[in-house]
């Protein structure tokens, strides 16, 4: 069964299309206008061993926000529609990822009950183009689309670049852990017959 999806989503701020490969090798063609957000994009993709296109156009001469809230939001809608149903994922992954003096830890449940936890500080506002509290904006609209429990912690980390890095790595490689299908596991991971 392909675990993919392709969706588009289009408002007056922006134009976002995305396809999403589940089983892939990590490839990715990037492109949203905001040079810091496809690098952690890419690094997504590349450590969750997901195929990714992104093409996002929004009013970024107003600022990040709507292009990478925007974004989460069809990235988390087209994870959901990947997954299916969720037969045979292993549903839980946790990852702490080293970038340097950062470390960053992501553990999530793809529960179907979105709720985002997000504990770090981040030094500076910027990365290039890039304001660094779009971070938590990203993730809130990835969990709620995709019917994520989602916990963020920065550990350590002085280097914002570093720091924002470290948490999209361990995103993807926990992400990767738990849409995994186990062959032990018949139907969904859960007593409740469904997620």
């Amino acid at each position: 069964m392909s675990r993919t999806a392709s969706l588009e989503r289009v408002t007056g701020e922006t134009a976002i299309e995305i396809s999403l490969n589940l089983d892939g090798c990590g490839q990715s063609k990037i492109a949203t206008g905001i040079g810091f957000f496809d690098h952690m994009l890419i690094l997504f993709s590349k450590h969750g061993l997901f195929d990714l296109t992104v093409a996002a156009k929004g009013d970024i001469y107003v600022d990040g926000h709507h292009t990478v809230e925007d974004t989460g939001i069809v990235l988390g809608q087209a994870l959901a529609q990947a997954l299916g149903d969720k037969a045979g994922i292993k549903r839980y992954g946790t990852a702490f990822v080293p970038m340097d003096e950062a470390l960053a830890m992501v553990s999530l449940d793809i529960s179907g009950r979105p709720f985002l936890v997000f504990d770090a500080t981040l030094p500076n506002e910027q990365v290039g183009q890039f304001d660094s509290e779009l971070t938590e904006e990203f993730l809130r609209a990835l969990s709620v689309h995709a019917g994520l429990t989602l916990h963020v912690k920065l550990l350590s980390g002085k280097n914002t670049h570093h720091s924002i890095e470290a948490i999209f790595k361990a995103l993807g490689r926990a992400l990767d852990e738990a849409t995994r299908h186990d062959d032990r596991i018949n139907g969904v991971m859960s007593t409740k017959g469904m997620l």
